[in-house]
């Protein structure tokens, strides 16, 4: 289902800073790659943050915990997300929903996104309402104080932030 400018309809890109991904994440890229022949979980090199994981890291953690979804492939970009969208011929950006003000701030993005580029479109999925709650941010607060992450992320990027002295 590709149309004239190559974008396809087919291929979807879950974008984020995935500091560190988190259960509430993998929710919605399990749910996602059920939709889509293929779903880009794209790390955003935000430069206005300080990460506690390198871009790289993420992009790695992010492997591991989608290794047994085939379809999904993990990149990172650091331009404009309509035009990381088109370098890859995707047509639809997928973001998850956890409450009324996440709304608001992704209809203002999506909006954007679509003033920059009519043929993309956005998805919005609502989080696993258990995940509701549930931020990158969150479970970074908890780990550095060592306090228990183990029902907020997946096991492998609790030993990450053990192996960082943060949880």
């Amino acid at each position: 289902m590709a149309n004239h400018e190559g974008v396809n309809n087919r291929v979807a890109v879950y974008p984020g800073s995935f500091d560190p991904v988190t259960l509430g994440h993998l929710d919605i890229i399990q749910r996602a790659a059920k939709q889509y022949e293929t779903l880009i979980v794209a790390v955003l090199n935000n430069t206005s943050k300080n990460p506690m994981f390198t871009i790289e890291e993420r992009k790695e953690l992010l492997e591991e915990v989608t290794r047994d979804i085939p379809n999904v492939k993990i990149d990172s970009f650091r331009d404009l997300l309509v035009r990381f969208m088109k370098s890859r011929q995707a047509g639809t950006i997928v973001r998850g929903i956890r409450s009324v003000s996440d709304f608001e701030y992704e209809l203002q993005m999506a909006s954007t996104n679509h003033l920059l580029d009519d043929e993309i479109e956005t998805i919005f999925m609502m989080t696993n309402p258990k995940f509701s709650y549930l931020s990158s941010s969150i479970v970074k607060e908890i780990a550095r104080f060592n306090g228990d992450v183990s029902e907020l992320v997946p096991p492998v990027v609790q030993e990450r932030l053990a192996a960082k002295g943060k949880a």
